[in-house]
């Protein structure tokens, strides 16, 4: 679920020509490897490279939204929404890395 959500806000974030070509890319690696994580149940090394992965893209979405944003009499109605999108998931990155923190010690992880 995890992996559906960040993968749908991100593409709605994409939506807009304001967002660099390293936005995406760097949200749709993350994601990439956290099919990888979830393919390989028993991979400590997987879930912790997501988890990484998922830590950074809160600081680089951060730099993307503060110098990407607009001011406001230049926001079209579909780069409102995708940047609330964006902002959306980043917000909801944290909630995302205590949860894969969570699986992380499921899988025997300290």
């Amino acid at each position: 679920a995890i992996i559906v959500v960040h993968w749908l806000l991100t593409v709605w974030g994409c939506m807009n020509d304001m967002f660099q070509a390293s936005y995406a890319w760097g949200n749709f690696s993350v994601l990439a490897v956290g099919i990888w994580a979830i393919v390989q149940r028993d991979s400590l090394d997987a879930i912790i490279m997501f988890l990484t992965g998922l830590l950074l893209t809160v600081l680089t979405d951060i730099i993307h939204i503060s110098v990407v944003y607009p001011p406001n009499n230049y926001l079209t109605d579909v780069n409102r929404f995708s940047m609330g999108m964006a902002i959306f998931s980043l917000l909801l990155k944290p909630v995302s890395c205590y949860l894969v923190y969570r699986m992380y010690q499921e899988r025997g992880g300290e």
